[in-house]
């Protein structure tokens, strides 16, 4: 077969900052798919687009050169309308867990198609494996049924929808390529487009413990995929969301799963339960069921009965007991006062190297692993009390993990303000 185009040809197009034509963009993802570019080619072509950026034009045909890669899914022969999440990723950011569920409680379908964390941010299906039994591959067919019957699905994506995104985001993430605006806005939205969903609502993270931490470097992210969505007849909304501070009081697999029943059982952290509420009346407003009190449904149970199904279908045991570590240590405060502030990625790595992420993607990771907060910015501790506690398996691995903790808090006389938690609402503006 004769290609069209020359790989280093594209690269060279890109370094020396030009625009990249239609077909350019469709033959290069379309090549590197059937493993004509080579890796270290695409890695330097997305470098490039790290360093130099692309047109909203590229964008867009870069995104639908990934869609174009694989299938797409239908999800219009179920008997209700369809509404996703997508987060950006976050330090303790479990909202998923209770978040599937309560939109579900109210005849909206939630195909959330989910990933393993690498790095310092968790995976929601590394989560969802602490608990017993649960299977996070399911066929297209268990998935409809699922929807159809439950209302929500978390699962991993089918090895079908958008391939070339799964051989890209590999690359990136060895190739300190990560964080292009270009690169991770068409990898969510093509795999989100691909996928079918009748509605998006996107938590776009920003602050120490999310991937964009610059503010302005988030925003701009949010309305390259809220415009990506529109554009392909998605109906997208995007919530620009503070990550200065881990969400709720626990870092860890296990540790979150058991925080989101808090939430599904009426309880839990306040900051856990805004966002969840927020972004569930966003998914409902967005597929047309808006105005309903869905805090109402986390209160009386409903939320709780949709879990246990959603659990319950894809085998696992809703009322099992989760997993607990062998081993635990306390970080205790040295001096009294106010909390100032607590760096999320900080803890974000303690919880790591005490075993709750991996380094690379065939590495396992332990259930029970984590960090559990007890004080958040705001509250008055004193001297010698806990501020976190280590949990891991691997006790050796606590050094490690209390150097990655080290000034990562600050205490101190004043009252400290209150953060919003929800900085912005960025929707399609013609």
């Amino acid at each position: 077969m004769t290609e069209s185009f020359d790989a280093v040809d594209v690269i060279t197009t890109k370094r020396d900052r030009h625009e990249l034509s239609d077909d350019q963009i469709r033959w290069v993802i379309d090549a590197y798919t059937r493993g004509v570019v080579a890796d270290e080619q695409m890695s330097s072509l997305a470098m490039a687009v790290l360093l130099n950026g692309m047109t909203r034009r590229e964008i867009a045909t870069w995104t639908a050169a990934m869609i174009a890669s694989g299938e797409r899914m239908d999800f219009s022969g179920l008997s209700r309308p369809t509404a996703d999440k997508h987060s950006t990723g976050g330090v303790g950011d479990k909202i998923t867990l209770p978040l599937a569920p309560l939109v579900a409680v109210f005849g909206v379908a939630v195909p959330q198609l989910s990933g393993r964390g690498l790095g310092h941010t968790g995976g929601t299906l590394d989560k969802l494996e602490s608990v017993a039994g649960w299977q996070a591959a399911l066929s297209n067919e268990a998935m409809m049924r699922q929807l159809e019957d439950v209302g929500a699905v978390i699962c991993a994506a089918g090895s079908g929808l958008a391939p070339a995104d799964k051989k890209l985001y590999a690359l990136r993430d060895v190739t300190g390529t990560v964080e292009a605006i270009p690169l991770i806005a068409s990898s969510i939205m093509s795999k989100k487009i691909a996928e079918g969903t009748g509605a998006l609502v996107l938590d776009v993270k920003t602050g120490a413990g999310a991937f964009m931490r610059d503010e302005a470097q988030a925003r701009e992210l949010a309305r390259t995929m809220v415009d990506l969505g529109t554009d392909a007849g998605l109906t997208t909304v995007a919530l620009l969301t503070d990550m200065a501070t881990p969400l709720g009081l626990t870092v860890g697999n296990a540790l979150e799963v058991r925080e989101a029943l808090e939430v599904l059982a009426g309880g839990g952290p306040s900051d856990v339960v805004e966002l969840t509420v927020t972004l569930a009346g966003e998914m409902l407003a967005a597929a047309g069921r808006p105005d309903q009190d869905v805090a109402a449904a986390l209160s009386d149970g409903r939320a709780m009965d949709v879990w246990r199904r959603l659990i319950a279908a894809q085998h696992g045991d809703p009322l099992a007991p989760l997993p607990t570590a062998r081993a635990t240590e306390a970080v205790r405060a040295g001096d009294g006062g106010v909390v100032q502030a607590i760096d999320a990625r900080a803890v974000a790595v303690a919880a790591w190297r005490l075993g709750a992420g991996r380094a690379r993607k065939e590495d396992c990771v332990q259930a029970a692993a984590g960090v559990e907060l007890h004080a958040k910015p705001g509250d008055r501790v004193t001297a010698g009390q806990p501020l976190f506690t280590l949990h891991t398996d691997t006790p050796e691995r606590f050094g490690r993990a209390l150097d990655a903790l080290a000034g990562s808090w600050t205490i101190g006389a004043h009252d400290v303000a209150s953060r919003a938690l929800v900085i912005d609402r960025i929707v399609r503006q013609d």
